[in-house]
């Protein structure tokens, strides 16, 4: 920072050397300070005592006004060039661009968007197809077809898990349907309903399987199996047929 007297008025500036194109800030110590336009300059700001300016001649320059009550002629402000002594000004040569890589990043994206858009109809088109195969109607069993094909699958294999217990609901079951008797019946009061020797020796076997620690006792199960199928009817066996 740089201080000078002209006169009475007493003033400093920084930066001490300035260049082309530097704000230049004058600071008159307290005093009001006005300055005078000139071309060789141009004012960027101006408070109170300290005001800023700016020049692009690469020379100094001279600063008019008044500071306070005192008048001041020909203040010079240094100011340098940023050109070397004697620079010819001759740009200097340029490179030759740099080869930049291709972007990949946008193509990634796109594949990665392609992708997901592909799984989400793909996903929409899975989810419809259940949907329509929900909402088709299927075709009505008769009781009589549902009644055989329990009755032969459990006759056919033997290590059925809880045989007895499943040919009586079974059995429940298709009488439900066919006779309307209620499933939640005792075996006595189904008895009353359906007096048939078959029905009453399957709901027995199949209580004492479902109740009896004992378990079921022991019978020809594929024998009675038989007899359970011959409780169908002759025109719902040819339906079934």
């Amino acid at each position: 920072m740089i201080a000078f007297v002209l006169l009475l008025v007493t003033a400093t500036f920084h930066p001490a050397h300035p260049t082309v194109g530097d704000p230049i800030t004058l600071d008159f110590h307290q005093q009001p300070v006005v300055i005078d336009p000139s071309p060789q300059f141009e004012i960027v700001s101006r408070k109170g005592s300290t005001v800023v300016l700016r020049t692009f001649l690469p020379r100094p320059f001279a600063v008019s006004g008044r500071a306070g009550n005192q008048i001041f002629r020909n203040l010079e402000v240094p100011v340098r060039s940023v050109l070397e002594p004697h620079d010819n000004m001759t740009p200097a040569p340029l490179r030759p661009p740099r080869a930049e890589r291709y972007p990949r990043m946008p193509f990634v994206v796109l594949g990665v968007a392609a992708l997901v858009a592909a799984a989400a109809w793909w996903l929409v088109l899975v989810l419809a197809r259940r949907a329509a195969a929900a909402a088709a109607p299927r075709p009505v069993v008769p009781p009589a077809e549902r009644f055989r094909a329990a009755v032969i699958a459990l006759r056919d294999h033997p290590n059925t898990p809880r045989r007895w217990a499943r040919l009586a609901d079974a059995l429940r079951q298709y009488l439900a349907e066919t006779s309307g008797v209620p499933r939640d019946l005792t075996t006595t009061e189904v008895m009353v309903r359906s007096p048939s020797p078959a029905v009453a020796e399957i709901l027995r076997q199949g209580d004492l399987e479902k109740f009896s620690p004992w378990g079921a006792r022991a019978g020809d199960f594929a024998a009675l199996a038989n007899r359970a199928l011959e409780l169908v009817p002759r025109d719902e066996e040819a339906v079934a047929a």
